[in-house]
């Protein structure tokens, strides 16, 4: 299981997918050096206070439970869903990957190395 260090440093990472953005589980593993399995389970147990909606696999889609809740959310930030009805259109609001690091960079500064 995941250290608190850890935890905090994929919610951190996942606070700073800008609204109406989105990223894929492969995408914030990549930037915190883990797996996109283990993002998906930080924020199936600690992620309820952070945009998780923000966070899908790389077609852009959610565990089927967690659609009906993210579908008010992508709504509310103008995310366009796919024509399929399962996912949102992540090809479309893929946040910037390089301003995302520089983000988390500045936002963990203050976790131990």
């Amino acid at each position: 299981m995941a250290d608190d260090a850890l935890v905090e440093r994929i919610l951190r990472a996942v606070e700073q997918v800008p609204q109406g953005r989105i990223v894929s589980y492969g995408d914030i593993a990549g930037l915190v050096g883990v797996g996109p399995r283990h993002v998906g389970n930080v924020l199936g147990r600690w992620g309820s206070g952070v945009a998780w909606w923000r966070v899908t696999n790389s077609q852009g889609e959610l565990p089927a439970p967690l659609l009906p809740e993210a579908l008010p959310h992508w709504e509310a930030e103008g995310v366009s869903l796919k024509t399929n009805g399962r996912g949102c259109r992540i090809e479309r609001h893929r946040a910037d990957l390089l301003e995302l690091g520089v983000r988390w960079e500045r936002a963990i500064a203050d976790l131990p190395h």
